[in-house]
């Protein structure tokens, strides 16, 4: 197949001349084009003259002879190549930690492969931790094992789907093409930015789940990992404890995936006991902003919003403070909600999340602030969580101590001043907000970089700095403040032990802890032969 780039078409045009415009580029008779794919489309969204970009793999009668007379590319579209079986013995089944993104594209690969895995999850199946998530959003009753971040689909679950990555990774398609197979749209697989929402996405990891059980492999959910049990340096088995009455399991795997996600502090207590090696890991903390969605679209859409063929807009802002300190949007959930994402006790954190339709009223996004190592007052590995743990502590008593969010409007956070009333732009945050100064709970040099970056960022994005967008505190959970060390065969210094994904350091979103979750799952195939 024949690869064309840069076909454009106005707002007003139909995708039916794709064909005509295929065949000019080509220099051929559209009679002569067989049939053409998209490959990507976006967006040029310069005000003044928007165009809808495409790129296209079109199979032709003469490919061959195009692509040496017009100086045409073929097609790098690559299927999938499964990796090669080993010949070590695998001794017990492969275990994976964490049914996250990770860890299910781990056990599919693995699952595809014949190697029947077995996943251990803390959590609770989808279509039950649902019922956990809405109990705590619309009763504040939270369940520490399933919620926002603990359960089947892990965090991304409740976020708004974000398939983007800036990893370039041949595997990045083969995910796509998964979720496609499993129920999400096919429009991710060309997309300039796809995503699924919150309401697709949990149904595309049921189905998932029961191609992962048709082809042999276990999910143990409500189960815990308590020890790891290694002789000699290396794995012989593990421990796991049911949930549901508190029995422990001893069970033989020499070969352990640690999918654990970015929320396991527990786990990485326990881990930190363990001869696995383990270091702190640069992070970001920050805050919720939400704006009204319709200030985003005319800001980045100019004359042509509103108009139908125009997605809701989105933004990606950056501002540099100096002295080592940036200033990052993260998240950003068109037509989103701000919700509650706690999994500990007297705890507030925050997420965004979105449906498929992003059809809601306001915009949000994080604004993170990097983590310097001057910040973390100690070489303990577990430092970042400590940070972590004290400003979502500081969140929940701050906001009256049953776990609402504490809340600002910007001029207010400006000023440094208490907000006494929200204006036109009302919050999302469930379960409900408390009005405070957030500032104040701040420290000053923190306090001062995001005000600046707001005020800069108003300059990009009109009314980003609105005296009526709300800021809402905090957002700890955007990555994890360790990494579990691992070699560049993807193992740690345990042998059968394989830290991957987010929460061990490696991946930063849905794509690149599912590309990881693949890699992961090649290494052990090509060692061992089930």
């Amino acid at each position: 197949m024949i690869r064309i780039n840069n076909i454009r078409l106005t707002l007003d045009e139909s995708e039916d001349l794709l064909l005509e415009k295929i065949a000019k580029r080509c220099h051929t008779n559209p009679l002569n084009i067989l049939n053409y794919k998209i490959v990507r489309k976006s967006i040029d969204a310069r005000k003044d003259d928007i165009k809808i970009i495409y790129t296209l793999d079109v199979q032709t009668k003469k490919d061959k002879y195009l692509i040496k007379t017009r100086k045409l590319a073929q097609s790098d579209v690559m299927p999938y190549k499964y990796p090669i079986k080993g010949e070590k013995a695998l001794k017990g089944r492969p275990t994976i930690i964490g049914a996250g993104p990770c860890g299910l594209f781990t056990a599919l690969i693995l699952a595809e492969m014949g190697y029947q895995p077995l996943i251990i999850e803390r959590g609770k199946p989808v279509e039950i931790r649902i019922q956990d998530v809405e109990n705590f959003w619309n009763h504040r009753i939270l369940n520490l094992n399933s919620n926002v971040q603990f359960g089947e689909g892990g965090a991304g679950t409740f976020s708004d789907g974000k398939l983007t990555t800036q990893i370039k990774n041949v595997r990045c398609r083969k995910v796509l093409e998964e979720f496609i197979k499993f129920g999400a749209p096919d429009n991710i697989l060309y997309k300039n930015k796809p995503h699924i929402g919150t309401d697709l996405l949990r149904n595309v990891i049921i189905e998932m789940r029961k191609e992962i059980e048709r082809l042999g492999g276990t999910f143990r959910f409500n189960t815990k990992l308590i020890d790891l049990n290694i002789i000699n340096n290396k794995l012989q088995s593990i421990t796991v404890e049911s949930l549901l009455d508190n029995t422990t399991e001893d069970i033989p795997t020499t070969v352990c995936v640690l999918a654990l996600g970015h929320s396991a502090r527990d786990t990485f207590k326990m881990l930190k006991d363990t001869p696995l090696k383990m270091e702190q890991k640069i992070f970001s903390m920050g805050i919720r902003i939400e704006h009204l969605q319709e200030w985003i679209n005319s800001s980045q859409y100019g004359q042509y919003y509103p108009h139908p063929n125009l997605d809701v807009a989105d933004y990606k802002l950056v501002y540099d403070a100096g002295d080592n300190r940036k200033v990052y949007s993260f998240c950003m959930c068109p037509g989103g909600y701000v919700v509650g994402a706690s999994s500990e006790s007297e705890k507030v954190a925050t997420n965004g999340m979105s449906y498929y339709s992003r059809d809601g009223q306001n915009a949000n996004s994080a604004l993170l602030i990097n983590i310097t190592k001057e910040d973390l007052k100690s070489d303990d590995v577990l430092e970042g969580i400590y940070l972590q743990e004290k400003l979502e502590s500081l969140a929940f008593d701050i906001a009256g101590k049953n776990y609402n969010a504490p809340i600002q409007r910007v001029e207010d956070f400006l000023n440094n001043v208490p907000t006494v009333e929200v204006g036109i732009v009302k919050p999302t945050y469930k379960p409900n907000v408390t009005m405070v100064n957030l500032r104040k709970y701040l420290p000053d040099d923190i306090a001062t970089i995001l005000s600046d970056a707001i005020v800069h960022f108003g300059k990009i994005i009109e009314n980003f700095d609105h005296k009526d967008a709300i800021i809402t505190g905090f957002e700890t959970r955007s990555s994890s403040p360790i990494k579990i060390v691992r070699d560049s065969n993807f193992e740690s210094n345990i042998k059968g032990i394989y830290p991957a994904g987010e929460g061990a350091g490696y991946a930063g979103g849905i794509m690149s802890a599912a590309v990881d979750g693949i890699q992961i799952a090649e290494k052990i195939v090509s060692e061992f032969l089930f």
